[in-house]
């Protein structure tokens, strides 16, 4: 593994190509193309677009919310033209603003999609458990003030894990046509006043991570039982829960398609560097390919948002 990835400076035919991109979700109202803001799909389209000398679009593996971050995610579009891997990664960064940035490109087969080739995305949600608010991380973590009992967390957190109806964890205006997902995993983890939530699932219903982050802090702080996850999860009803943490805090971190080989990057964000842990490290469950979520199936617009 390498934190230089090589970038193939021939040309490459017309065709497919898969990006990695990193963003500071601050100063954009989400991942989403909009008319009335800016936008990360906006910035990244009109970057790619120079580099081509005409229109491109970009479709992703996972819509992100206002102020959320992406250290990794994958976008996937129709080169009109034939350009390198390093046109593609250096041309492109040339015309994005410092808060967004490509990684990597690959030419990719023509069956892969960004979106619907994914079999999970996985979250990371930083709290600044201390005293005293962060200055220099504050716009990438949520500062807690008050001691959370981090062992209360991840065991409230495990009943979470499986398919379930997560109707208590989505916010009011989520479009998902199911709100079945299937959470591989949930861990909540310390190190020293930085306490982590890290979640991988098949997909997520709108503000998902955070209204589970929401109730966890709940739990954490001794607000509430152990047991509220779970009767969270039971009643399905969002007004009976917990307030949405706020979005600074959340990083989307991995997307896994285990029928393409992407390229390897530490899981980030460089915040948690240190924890040695890379993309695709830990193994998919034995089903991941197979299942996307229970009946009804998940419409094409409204998969995996949050």
């Amino acid at each position: 593994m390498t934190l230089f990835h090589t970038l193939d400076e021939t040309s490459t035919a017309d065709g497919r190509i898969a990006l990695g991109v990193e963003y500071h979700g601050g100063d954009y109202f989400g991942w989403q193309r909009l008319s009335h803001g800016p936008s990360v799909q906006g910035r990244l389209e009109q970057a790619l677009s120079r580099v081509a000398a005409q229109p491109v679009r970009v479709l992703c593996s996972g819509r992100t919310d206002s102020g959320v971050h992406a250290t990794r995610q994958i976008v996937h579009f129709e080169a009109p033209v034939a350009r390198s891997e390093k046109a593609w990664v250096m041309g492109t960064n040339a015309n994005l603003p410092g808060d967004i940035s490509v990684h990597w490109a690959r030419r990719m087969p023509d069956d892969f999609h960004a979106r619907f080739s994914a079999r999970a995305r996985r979250y990371r949600y930083l709290i600044a458990n201390q005293a005293i608010p962060p200055a220099l991380e504050s716009a990438q973590v949520y500062w807690h003030r008050w001691p959370l009992d981090v062992a209360a967390m991840h065991q409230a957190a495990q009943v979470l894990v499986g398919e379930h109806d997560f109707s208590g964890y989505r916010a009011a205006g989520c479009q998902s046509s199911t709100p079945w997902r299937y959470v591989h995993f949930v861990e909540v983890k310390r190190w020293g006043p930085m306490v982590v939530v890290d979640i991988q699932a098949n997909a997520f219903l709108l503000h998902m991570v955070r209204n589970i982050v929401g109730v966890l802090l709940n739990i954490g702080d001794g607000r509430q039982p152990v047991t509220w996850s779970q009767q969270v999860l039971e009643q399905g009803d969002r007004t009976r829960s917990s307030p949405t943490a706020p979005p600074h805090g959340l990083h989307f971190v991995d997307v896994r398609y285990p029928d393409y080989v992407l390229p390897e990057e530490p899981l980030g964000p460089m915040l948690l560097y240190h924890t040695g842990e890379w993309t695709g490290d830990r193994p998919l469950p034995a089903d991941a390919r197979h299942r996307r979520s229970t009946p009804p199936p998940e419409s094409a617009e409204t998969l995996n948002i949050d």
